[in-house]
């Protein structure tokens, strides 16, 4: 189905220095605070709608002499363009832009601020239906694709705002929805139910450069072989996966419970440093998941369990398993524990493994207890969140 925009260029506005976006159905701007994706939204709101704010000097990008120049091709061959000099107030806009809605995180602990196309009569409507704004948001969707609503270009800034994960699944699933039928979504997010790792390509990875410059990169999509498990795979606890200055890849439910006293106990904190323990549900689920990492190159290590004694090689299936891994993630990424976690953190036994490893190093273990593989394995992915952090 034909998209209302095909294709944005911004040019000199804020950070945004040279950015070319072609925005699918739906599109979804990740990156982290700062990097540019609300200077993204801005931009496109005033391109394609005349009664957005003026550009003014303060818009432009910092050095630039240059004009603000923001352009885009329209479905049917039609375009649209609008230019402003840094010095004066004057605007220069060509072509005629489709309906559009912006709905800026700033507005929206208030309510909902009509703009293009959308009428001040259905905002009221939908704000005295519901008991919130946010809410208000999702009945207004609803009652577009009741009346079968097409060519609208519709801006969210973080639409998880103000609402509980299962309205924040709701309405993902209605955005979904309101994109197919001829509508354009594109909206920035810091929650992981706006995403979906089986389809990659609809992100567009927002980053900021050391020069101060946000650059955007689309993705690639998975392999059709690889969909199905990684829809089946990935729940929103492992879709933060994408949200992460970098992360760790481990096999079961024992090494993420445990993992964490490793850090802390090393003077680092997980969470501060933005890395995302991801249990895999198993090795042979790393492959897809690393394969994920490279895709939208997430900083990452794996650590995953050789299943053979020291001097002994694994049987045939494991050897397959872990030579599968190391393809996908290198072997500069790979880290294999011989024979498994359990032996080389010293935890024996098979029965309530995550339960007992949680007890033991509940205690305040030392930096000098941690055996060195796994005290390595911190290490290096705290170096890989924190290069990523200034670059």
């Amino acid at each position: 189905m034909t998209t209302p925009v095909r294709t944005i260029r911004i040019r000199g506005f804020r950070s945004a220095l040279d950015i070319t976006l072609t925005p699918g159905p739906l599109t979804a701007l990740v990156g982290e605070a700062g990097s540019g994706k609300s200077n993204l939204l801005f931009a496109i709101w005033k391109l394609l709608d005349p009664g957005a704010p003026p550009l003014e000097a303060p818009d432009t990008t910092i050095g630039s002499v240059g004009p603000i120049r923001l352009e885009a091709d329209l479905a049917r061959g039609r375009s649209i363009s609008l230019a402003a000099h840094p010095e004066g107030a004057r605007e220069e806009r060509t072509g005629t832009p489709p309906d559009v809605l912006f709905l800026p995180a700033a507005e929206r602990g208030a309510g909902l601020v009509p703009a293009g196309a959308v009428t001040s009569d259905e905002i009221r409507a939908a704000l005295a239906d519901s008991p919130s704004p946010a809410l208000a948001l999702m009945l207004l969707i609803e009652g577009w694709l009741h009346s079968k609503r097409r060519g609208l270009f519709l801006m969210v800034e973080e639409p998880e705002l103000f609402l509980r994960p299962h309205a924040q699944r709701a309405l993902y699933r209605l955005l979904r929805e309101f994109a197919t039928q001829g509508n354009q979504v594109v909206y920035s997010t810091h929650a992981a139910t706006f995403l979906n790792v089986a389809r990659l390509n609809e992100l567009a990875l927002v980053d900021r450069a050391p020069s101060g410059e946000t650059t955007v990169r689309r993705p690639e999509p998975l392999p059709e072989t690889e969909v199905f498990r990684a829809l089946n795979e990935f729940d929103a606890e492992r879709s933060e996966l994408l949200l992460a200055r970098a992360a760790l890849l481990v096999e079961g439910r024992t090494e993420k419970l445990v993992f964490p006293f490793f850090f802390r106990a090393l003077g680092y904190d997980a969470d501060l440093e933005g890395i995302s323990i991801i249990e895999c549900g198993g090795k042979p689920n790393i492959p897809v998941i690393a394969q994920i990492c490279n895709l939208t190159r997430i900083p990452y290590l794996v650590i995953h369990d050789r299943d053979a004694a020291p001097g002994r090689r694994p049987i045939a299936s494991e050897r397959a398993v872990n030579e599968a891994i190391a393809q996908v993630a290198g072997r500069e990424r790979t880290i294999e524990l011989a024979r498994d976690f359990e032996w080389v953190a010293h935890l024996h036994g098979h029965r309530h493994k995550p339960e007992r490893a949680m007890n033991w190093f509940a205690v305040n273990r030392s930096a000098v207890e941690i055996p060195k593989q796994l005290g390595d394995a911190v290490e290096r992915v705290v170096s890989l969140a924190r290069q990523r952090s200034v670059t």
